[in-house]
Formats: structure tokens, sequence, C-alpha cells
């Protein structure tokens, strides 16, 4: 049985609960971002919801500022000279995306989904000679049926470096699969890598 009925009941409830046990974290990784550059502790960025809605996805800044204000809307890169020293941290084990949960208490995210794609989001390829629209690729609609989420089948088992077009067959891959138990699965396995600092890790992850 598929049970999605209990999905969002289950993403209410854990995201309030993890919002208030989190808190704590939530003032200590505020203060190191600030007291590195005394820039600003969050960033909101642009994300594509269920059927392309656009909504303001909330995370602690793990970038410079003006992070993109050359290169526009790409993904991290291997090494990159963009991301903080406390970014480092934040990334590798995910608290740069703990925000995230005031997205899935309101109903913008979930806790199981495909990766939120920004607008105009852009993949980079061959050293920078070649680019692709994302909303060009197969599969590319289809993954809006559903609300994104903070983690998933393509997040769990494919490093960032994978290219686009795999991660795709993943998320599609997680639409035909769908289901309550699947999704506490893939949270178990999440909070796995997040214990071990996997997040970033171009290798086997699980």
């Amino acid at each position: 049985m598929r049970l999605l009925f209990l999905k969002r009941p289950f993403d209410i409830a854990l995201s309030f609960v993890g919002i208030i046990i989190s808190f704590p974290l939530w003032v200590i990784f505020g203060l190191i971002i600030w007291l590195e550059d005394r820039g600003s502790v969050f960033y909101i960025q642009e994300r594509l919801g269920k059927n392309g809605k656009v909504f303001k996805a909330l995370k602690f800044r793990s970038m410079i500022k003006d992070a993109e204000k050359q290169e526009g809307p790409i993904q991290a890169k291997e090494n990159d000279r963009r991301v903080t020293k406390a970014g480092r941290f934040l990334r590798s084990t995910a608290m740069d995306e703990l925000p995230q949960l005031y997205n899935i208490l309101k109903g913008e995210m979930s806790f199981v989904g495909p990766r939120a794609l920004r607008p105009q989001e852009i993949e980079i390829k061959n050293s920078g000679n070649h680019t692709t629209a994302l909303n060009e690729l197969p599969g590319y609609a289809v993954r809006h049926s559903v609300k994104p989420g903070l983690t998933g089948l393509t997040q769990v088992f494919l490093s960032r470096d994978v290219p686009i077009k795999k991660k795709f067959r993943y998320d599609l891959l997680y639409l035909k699969k769908m289901s309550f138990w699947f999704d506490l699965k893939l949270i178990f396995l999440s909070f796995w890598i997040t214990f071990r600092g996997r997040w970033e890790s171009r290798q086997k992850k699980v």
C-alpha cells in the first residue's frame, strides 16, 4: 500500500517538531555565518514547486556575498571557491537546508521529492564551453507534478556531478515508486548521510 494520504500530515508533524528541536542550531549556525564575513545569515532563493509554481526557499547562506553575480544560477562545483568555510560544513551535512523545514511546514515542499529547481537554471558542461537549460531536458515537466523534496532518491543515491539527465531519470523513477514507506526509507538514509557528513561526496554516499 502506498499510503500517500499520510505524506502531508507527516510533513507537518515532522517539520514542526524539527523546527522546535533544531532551533538552538539555528542560533549557533547563524552566529558562525555572521562572524565569518558579517554577511546575511539566510539566503532566499526562488525555486519551482508543484506544477512549476515559484516559491521562496529559505537556506543558511553557504557562499560568499553576490556569489552568482557573474555566472548566474548554477550548482556548486567541487572545491567551489564561492563556498565559505562555514558553508563547507553546512553543505557536507546538509545543515544549510535546515531552514527549509519552514517551507515544508507551509506546504511548499515535502520531506521527500525531486530537488527544487531554480527558474532558468542551467547546467554547465565541458569546463564552461557548453550550457544547457534544464527546462529543455526530457522529464522536466513531469517531475513538477509533485512537491519538491528536502531529500529524495536522486539526492541520496547520486552525486552532485552526475549529469542532470541522469538525475531527472532518478526523479521519474521516484514518481513510479513513491509511497509513504519508501519516503521513510529515504529519510532514514538521509539522516545517515548527514551523520557521516557525506552530502558533498563525489563518491557513494550510503
